[in-house]
């Protein structure tokens, strides 16, 4: 039998800190103790000019890489998940295989928002269980929502930050991965996103004078219950096919975009608060690698699991996509 564990993680966070009270003076609006009582964040991080997203990624997967003892050219596959990625085409993994000096390693991009580095790393355990050949795959993932940031709408522009998140996985003799559960509600796919670059809507002369360059957007409302209602069964579904309950996870990593949202979760489930783990209140909100980023910096801390012990990680993102995958740890 042949099994996937995380072998390591990794994270990078661009040097500049931008505070609530710098986010407040460019939207011409104080918004800083509202963000903080009812979101939880303090600070977060931007990229500088010269960086971009594949930048961030290959930041994080060289710690992870070194954690492991595993040389880039060792990968066999990449798994980028962004939805701020270099270029609208080719994906980004192509970018991240080359600064790294993966020569021999394929690679493909997943966008599924914020969803997308748990839906990565539940496809980077399969092809490690299936495909006999290989020995390690790096699931990555990037944000750099910075760039796509409209300082005239206070609903998104303190939210967003920049960072990334990477983990090794190897082939292991005992289980590490133990399930996972995929989830959506596409109704949703014109609620929250990036709109502006697509086919959709190329950028064209006429639609950049319209709605003026691709920027990140609310077009409409999402239910204020809709995580909270929905990741209760999307967690059970991962945990059924590991014959686990609610009281068998000794770490839960949530999306990252709200600490209140996570505290009203934990007592949904009937889990003490000291079983899960945030970093938006430093970082912001880091999309889809926010929870590999929790779990590299709940290690950090000393924080993070022992071995023989199972973690939960849940994401959500527009769409509505959702992934739940449970793992116990090396």
């Amino acid at each position: 039998m042949r099994y996937a564990q995380i072998l390591s993680t990794g994270s990078y966070v661009p040097e500049r800190v931008v505070t609530n009270a710098e986010v407040d003076e460019l939207i011409g609006e104080s918004t800083s103790q509202w963000l903080l009582d009812n979101v939880g964040i303090r600070e977060r991080h931007w990229m500088s000019p010269d960086q971009t997203t594949s930048d961030l990624i290959v930041a994080a997967s060289r710690t992870a890489l070194d954690r492991a003892g595993v040389k880039p050219e060792d990968l066999d596959l990449i798994i980028v998940s962004t939805d701020t990625p270099d270029y609208l085409s080719p994906g980004t993994s192509v970018v991240v295989q080359h600064k790294l000096g993966a020569i021999k390693s394929g690679c493909y991009d997943v966008n599924s928002a914020c969803a997308g580095w748990v839906t990565a790393l539940d496809q980077g355990a399969r092809y490690l269980i299936t495909e006999p050949s290989f020995k390690y795959v790096l699931v990555a993932g990037g944000y750099g929502m910075s760039r796509f940031l409209d300082f005239k709408d206070k609903k998104t522009a303190n939210l967003f930050a920049d960072g990334a998140g990477a983990a090794v996985l190897g082939v292991s003799d005992a289980p590490g991965w133990l399930g996972s559960n995929l989830l959506a509600v596409g109704s949703f796919h014109d609620a929250l996103g990036i709109y502006g670059g697509g086919a959709n809507r190329p950028s064209t002369p006429e639609n950049m004078a319209t709605y003026g360059p691709p920027k990140v957007e609310f077009v409409k409302k999402f239910p204020k219950t809709f995580n909270t209602e929905y990741w209760p069964k999307l967690i059970q579904g991962a945990l059924d096919k590991a014959s686990l309950t609610f009281d068998d996870v000794d770490l839960y990593l949530f999306t990252q975009l709200n600490l209140r949202t996570i505290e009203t979760m934990m007592q949904t489930l009937n889990q003490p608060i000291e079983k899960t783990h945030w970093v938006m209140d430093k970082w912001g909100y880091t999309g889809s690698p926010c929870v590999v980023m929790a779990l590299d910096d709940a290690i950090a801390q000393g924080r993070g699991p022992r071995p023989g012990q199972t973690i939960c990680f849940c994401a959500s993102g527009g769409g509505i996509t959702m992934a739940a995958s449970v793992w116990r740890w090396r």
